[in-house]
């Protein structure tokens, strides 16, 4: 029975491959492996039954359903029934009720490693022309969303303290570390809203092995904390970000590298929530970062003058401007959010209706 099993597994997934993902020309068929697959598929909880709406063939749907420029549920399981009859098979019925609830049982956790395989599979592609000086840079940034008011969403997803069963819903954090080259997830994580150890720099410490030594962290205002800074360069990974509101930069202080452009010592801070004593008396008693100011006079944009801070120290290996010109193109990571989370693009997906909460950067 086991060996008939992965017989159909590995024929659905040379289905889903060769049907599904080379349509219209796209390129997931490179990117998606038969062993990637069927290590995403290890993530669904149950043993899949050998049904119409299996969890590869749900995964197939869904993604036709989201590329397509009709992305109706009942235009997905067209399409389906469409496919099924070129390949000489029964066809399923027209309903959309199966689909959906196929849907709704595959667990996150499935499409973050289909996620992953796709993101990691293209970034290997990437030209080294598309690279920033040689290096590649990865973006990190989190946003929220909100499900259904359900027990199960309460009970995975608990409500704040202001939140009132009945009249919420359940909030929840995302983040992702993203390729800025090829535009691809390289991991993602998911986790409640509020708690010790929930938030966004959390969330990015969970999700960091994937950065490799010479890699550059392109992040927001959350990034350019002390001991965030410090680990990633111990781990051979620069940082550039923008200066964080509590602090305040001063350009006649530290070793000046030109107009608006200095090395500045910062010191260990008293108090570090985020890590144990041990931890702590570990970290040295300062680090030298870098600080340059930068005008922005493209309409549109709120803020005049911004400080970026970064472990980049060497202006012959990026200058003030270009360290400029990289953070502007973290922005791409905020519009990209917005297109995945927003509720146009939720409304035909798995827990149709999610609310994506922004933040300003």
């Amino acid at each position: 029975m086991h060996g008939r099993a992965d017989g159909r597994l590995r024929q659905q997934v040379d289905s889903l491959r060769q049907q599904f993902l080379q349509q219209d020309g796209l390129p997931f068929a490179d990117v998606l492996s038969t062993a990637g697959l069927e290590g995403a598929l290890r993530e669904v909880p149950s043993r899949w039954k050998d049904r119409i709406f299996t969890p590869l063939v749900t995964l197939g749907v869904f993604l036709a359903q989201v590329l397509n420029a009709d992305r109706s549920c009942r235009a997905a399981v067209a399409r389906l029934i469409a496919h099924r009859a070129s390949q000489g098979l029964e066809p399923c019925s027209s309903e959309t009720g199966a689909y959906c609830q196929a849907r709704g049982r595959l667990p996150e956790r499935f499409f973050a490693a289909v996620a992953r395989l796709v993101g990691r599979n293209l970034d290997a592609q990437v030209d080294r022309q598309w690279l920033w000086k040689g290096r590649r840079v990865c973006l990190f940034d989190g946003s929220t969303v909100s499900m259904p008011d359900t027990e199960e969403n309460r009970r995975e997803y608990p409500l704040t303290y202001n939140q009132v069963p009945g009249t919420n819903f359940a909030p929840a954090r995302i983040g992702a570390i993203i390729s800025l080259s090829c535009g691809a997830i390289l991991d993602l994580g998911i986790c409640r809203y509020a708690g010790k150890g929930q938030g966004e720099v959390s969330l990015l410490r969970r999700l960091w092995d994937v950065l490799r030594p010479g890699d550059v962290l392109l992040g927001d205002r959350l990034m350019s904390g002390w001991v965030g800074m410090h680990l990633l360069k111990q781990r051979g990974v620069d940082t550039v970000s923008r200066l964080s509101a509590h602090r305040r930069a001063d350009f006649r202080k530290g070793k000046r590298l030109g107009k608006d452009d200095h090395l500045v010592v910062w010191r260990k801070p008293s108090s570090i929530r985020s890590v144990d004593r041990e931890t702590y008396n570990a970290l040295p008693e300062s680090f030298t970062v870098r600080e340059v100011r930068v005008r922005v006079e493209q309409p549109g944009f709120r803020t005049r003058s911004i400080v970026v801070v970064t472990t980049i120290l060497d202006p012959d290996q990026a200058s003030k401007e270009e360290l400029a010109s990289l953070y502007r193109a973290r922005w791409n990571n905020e519009t990209c959010q917005a297109d995945c989370t927003s509720s146009d693009r939720w409304c035909s997906t798995p827990g149709g209706g999610y609310d994506q909460r922004r933040r300003a950067a």
